[in-house]
């Protein structure tokens, strides 16, 4: 095969815009054929934006040829070829219309884009971005957005997925050929479905005995043997080296080997602080709260006391994180350096919710039916699943970049309690879901997320291993996903995801696929007229949740302003001795639907019993697991509306949303309990021998009082159950961090948003160009991220300074990270996901800007009902709960900046009530130490400039 991979710079992304540069590398299967690269006159200007993102000027387009020479040389050297592109459908409109433009006949090869070809080849591949893909894939790409450079690093892009290709098993080349057979399979992906055809025709004829068949499964290749023969870890008698020793010796023979894994370790006494307490906890039985500072290294601060703990009493220790990112850096960085040092053996189990795992018989059921919703974007999933099969052996979702549509096909075959036949499936040795599971009791340690263990307690303690012993890391968040978790939530997809499960058209959905499989047998006619009726139903049920939603959305617009709710987004909450104006209406719509989808539901249930005596006879029995699932989903989804919309329990406070631009489509309605800390008391602190909550933010100015309160521990703390310690950081803040409040910046409050954007924008810009960039700006609210966001990239442009925004550049957190990461020369703007979870070590971000005190709203329903219960108890509701929930955020925001012991930078809080009110104490003196000036606001950029020139002797001094 030949091909022509072709990249082109424009003008624009306009139909009236032109080709720029031409780049195109002609390829056979390994080598480089030829190159062709020239400018091309555009026949007009080309914008500063243009310039920016290309470095071609209108000057270098001088003398360029004309767009007609260019095409007659591009049509000799795609002739007979495979054109190849990334995103190839952009070069292609640009080829086809400028070729018909100047008169030449429209190209009629073959075209794959190797955006397609990434996306199955190399399932986990964390950016489809060509110069992202690049890095990960150790292809050389000089220039970014050069026409010439961009199409050899597609070339390079091409051969690497050629010799994917050829390294994958036949079988699984089989099965990717056999997705793109299937009658979804429409003129968009015919060539894709050519060339993966012609791979395995020249695989099939040069394969005498695939070396992978030891992995071949019912038609699947898999890289997991049976999770059964597994057992717990051998330690052959060596805990009686250990058992009479105390942890005190054990520690100081286990440091030196701890301190031999790290180039520059720092012998950090707040770790070693840290683990005694910890280990003292669950020796003693008691609970801990510790606030360990950045740079503590808290992971191993709880986890080497834990694992030697665990391992000689038979403990099994639980550790729970509120991020998936903190989990995955605990199974791939922590455990494997312990489980090489660590004087014990031990085995360490990762588990997560059940719909993180594949179901492998809803995976060969859909893939062997065709049973695709999303026509091409599912059979890319598909065939990108199909070779991720042969690489993973935990089938967990984080390890897939998925693209459009992928977490619907997902949701589709992910592993679910109510659908699963256990060991009665055929898959069950190889199950991901119960390898986890098995794993996990058979285990040391697990480590896991709150929503699992919180999920735990809701399913009575099935879903994890009995366990006496937690240890609960970024615990700021424990009770707020506890009340999430605990409560209850329905949205509108929930209901409509469902119902098109069950029935989407004639071909697609459970009941369709159900009736499909019984007309190949004579006596199940009567079975599928009983089918055929449901089909009006799901459609009369779908139109009734409709109707529902749509008046739920209407009371919504009905009560607020929607141009005045921040990012689009409505909230209102429903008091159940006052309820709204119409919402009797909205209960009869309720009613209406309750009764009909109990009784649809009941002759669901029906169609199951009389289906089960035949299910082995006419191999139905995984369709009607499937069908029993969405039963139960079914009942739990109509319980969980009846609860909101009836409000009888006056411990919840219940609430809808909506986005004003998705409509009624959007809305959810919640109900959450109003005070967790009983139900964590009960299920937790009462329940367990020992739990340990451990976060870089749990206190507020020094105190433990509130996070004692939220929890409910305020009893154990009285009667000694309970030990808090505050551990210092080890950096040095004082040296490391100036903290700048400009004392006379405007208030919001007292004057328009307006001249406070207008005011923060300038000040940005000055300090921006002093840092050269390397700014991130945490906001409070969208709204005035977007504007400040435009107002500031017209300021800063003429200096070459680039501002990202969250939601404007990009709505993913870690591409905008990035990016600004890869420029160095940047300002990113980011609201709430961006105040923790951020890291960006080193001189990449100097200066951290925060624009306002993170406030929740206090007209939010959850802050307004915990407020009106303080206010009963005589408190005053905003110092005893708006202010610290604040203050632990504004802790997060912070420690943004230092990251290591030589990170330096700036902050600026441009919010004066950290001055003018008797509150503001708390925010700062809740700071690990930094220095602390308040100055005019235009003295601050003068002030950030002698800073960071007298951090040059100080971070040379530390280094030498």
């Amino acid at each position: 095969m030949k091909f022509a991979v072709l990249d082109f710079e424009t003008t624009g992304a306009q139909p009236y815009d032109r080709i720029i540069q031409v780049g195109l590398v002609v390829i056979d299967e390994q080598n480089v054929l030829d190159t062709y690269a020239s400018y091309v006159d555009p026949g007009m200007p080309i914008t500063e934006f243009i310039t920016g993102l290309t470095g071609i000027t209108n000057e270098m387009l001088i003398g360029a040829p004309a767009a007609e020479k260019v095409m007659e040389d591009l049509q000799r050297l795609l002739q007979d070829a495979v054109l190849v592109a990334h995103n190839a459908q952009f070069d292609l409109g640009f080829l086809q219309k400028t070729l018909s433009r100047c008169g030449f006949d429209l190209f009629s090869g073959r075209v794959l884009d190797t955006i397609d070809l990434l996306r199955i080849l190399f399932p986990g591949l964390p950016s489809l971005q060509l110069n992202r893909a690049c890095r990960s894939l150790n292809v050389e790409h000089a220039r970014h957005h050069q026409a010439d450079s961009d199409a050899e690093a597609t070339a390079g892009i091409l051969l690497k997925c050629l010799q994917r290709l050829d390294q994958l098993p036949l079988l699984t080349i089989q099965r990717l050929a056999a997705v793109f057979d299937g009658p979804e399979s429409d003129q968009d992906v015919q060539d894709l479905r050519w060339f993966l055809h012609e791979i395995l025709r020249r695989k099939e004829m040069t394969t005498v005995l695939d070396p992978d068949s030891t992995k071949y499964f019912r038609q699947f290749v898999l890289n997991v043997g049976d999770w059964s023969s597994e057992e717990p870890v051998s330690r052959d008698g060596l805990e009686e080296l250990w058992i009479n020793r105390s942890f005190e010796d054990f520690y100081a023979e286990f440091k030196p080997s701890l301190q031999q894994q790290f180039a520059r370790f720092e012998d950090r006494d707040a770790q070693d602080r840290m683990i005694g307490e910890v280990y003292a906890s669950l020796e003693n039985q008691r609970h801990l709260i510790v606030e360990a500072g950045t740079g503590t290294g808290k992971s191993l601060g709880y986890l080497i006391p834990s694992l030697y703990f665990g391992t000689l009493t038979g403990s099994k220790i639980v550790v729970s994180t509120h991020t998936i990112n903190l989990q995955e850096q605990i199974r791939s960085r922590d455990i494997p350096l312990l489980q090489t040092i660590f004087p014990l053996p031990f085995r360490a189990a990762l588990l997560k919710g059940r719909n993180h795992y594949l179901c492998l018989r809803k995976f060969e059921q859909k893939i062997n039916g065709s049973l695709y919703e999303n026509g091409n974007s599912d059979l890319i999933t598909a065939a990108q699943m199909i070779v991720w099969l042969s690489e993973t052996e935990r089938g967990d979702e984080e390890e897939l970049h998925l693209g459009n549509h992928g977490s619907e096909f997902w949701r589709s075959v992910e592993s679910d309690a109510d659908s699963c036949l256990n060991r009665a499936c055929p898959w069950f040795k190889k199950c991901f879901y119960h390898r986890a599971r098995h794993e996990a009791n058979i285990a040391d340690v697990i480590i896991t997320n709150h929503s699992l263990v919180l999920t735990d307690v809701k399913a009575e303690n099935r879903l994890l291993p009995a366990y006496s012993h937690l240890i609960v890391d970024e615990a700021h968040h424990f009770e707020e996903v506890a009340g999430k978790h605990l409560g209850m939530e329905a949205g509108y997809f929930s209901m409509a995801n469902l119902l098109t499960w069950l029935f989407k058209d004639s071909r697609s959905g459970q009941l369709p696929g159900l009736r499909l499989t019984l007309s190949q047998y004579d006596d199940a006619e009567h079975l599928q007229s009983a089918i055929d009726e449901f089909f009006p139903l799901v459609v009369r049920i779908k139109e009734r949740w409709d109707l529902l939603a749509e008046g739920l959305f209407q009371l919504l617009t009905s009560y607020q302003d929607a141009a005045g709710s921040d990012g689009g987004q409505l909230v209102l909450r429903i008091k159940p001795d006052k309820p709204p104006k119409g919402w009797d209406e909205l209960l009869v719509m309720e009613d209406n639907l309750y009764v009909e989808l109990s009784e649809f539901i009941r002759k669901l249930e029906s169609l199951t019993v009389a289906l089960k005596d035949n299910q082995d006879e006419w191999e139905i029995q995984s369709v009607l697991t499937d069908l029993g699932g969405t039963v139960q989903d079914l009942y739990r989804l109509r319980d969980t509306i009846r609860f909101v919309m009836k409000m009888s329990d006056g411990n919840h406070v219940f609430w809808l949303e909506a986005s004003q631009y998705y409509k009624s489509k959007s809305i959810q309605l919640f109900a959450v309990p109003i005070d967790i800390s009983p139900m964590l008391k009960q299920f937790f602190f009462e329940a367990k021998e020992s739990v340990v909550l451990t976060s870089a933010t749990l206190s507020v100015d020094k105190s433990f009082q509130y996070a004692c309160e939220q929890l409910g521990l305020d009893e154990a703390l009285a009667e000694g159950k309970l030990k808090t310690s505050l551990l210092p950081s080890p950096f040095n803040y004082r040296e490391q961090v100036l903290m700048c409040i400009p004392r006379d910046f405007p208030d919001i409050r007292g004057g328009s948003d307006r001249n406070f954007i207008e005011e923060l924008a300038n000040s940005l810009m000055n300090v921006a160009i002093e840092t050269r960039g390397r700014m991130m700006v945490l906001f409070t609210s969208y709204r005035m991220l977007r504007s400040t966001y435009e107002l500031l990239k017209e300021l800063l442009d003429p200096h070459d300074i680039q501002v990202l925004g969250q939601s404007m550049d990009s709505g993913s957190r870690s591409q905008l990270i990035s990016l600004f990461q890869e420029n160095p020369r940047c300002i990113l703007l980011g609201t709430s996901s961006f105040w923790e979870g951020v890291d960006i070590p080193g001189q990449a971000l100097s200066c951290l800007a925060i624009v306002r005190l993170p406030f929740q709203p206090p007209n939010h329903p959850l802050v307004e009902a915990k407020s009106e219960v303080l206010k009963q108890r005589n408190q005053n509701p905003f110092i005893k709960y708006s202010v610290p929930q604040a203050v632990i955020k504004f802790k997060q925001g912070f420690g943004r900046l230092v990251r290591t012991a030589m990170d330096t930078g700036i902050v600026i809080v441009y919010d004066t009530r950290l001055l003018t009110t008797s509150y503001g104490k708390y925010f700062l003196y809740s700071l690990p130490g930094p220095k602390i000036e308040h100055l005019p606001t235009n003295q601050l950029a003068q002030r950030v400039r002698e800073w960071m020139d007298s951090k040059v002797e100080w971070e040379e001094g530390e280094k030498a």
